[in-house]
């Protein structure tokens, strides 16, 4: 059976990239509490600084 993939909004990817680059909160850290994966938040992360928008 598949895993339902959860839709995040731009702002709250947004928001959870914050966490990180405005409030000093590791990847990881940020990434349990937000109840998310490390790597979907570090590819946000990356995706910010590259482009602005986040896939």
């Amino acid at each position: 059976m598949k895993k339902k993939r959860n839709k995040y909004t731009q702002e709250f990817k947004e928001e959870a990239v914050k966490l990180i680059t405005d409030q000093g909160y590791k990847i990881s850290e940020a990434a349990r509490n937000l109840g998310i994966d490390n790597n979907m938040l570090g590819r946000w992360k990356r995706e910010l600084e590259d482009g602005g928008m986040v896939k």
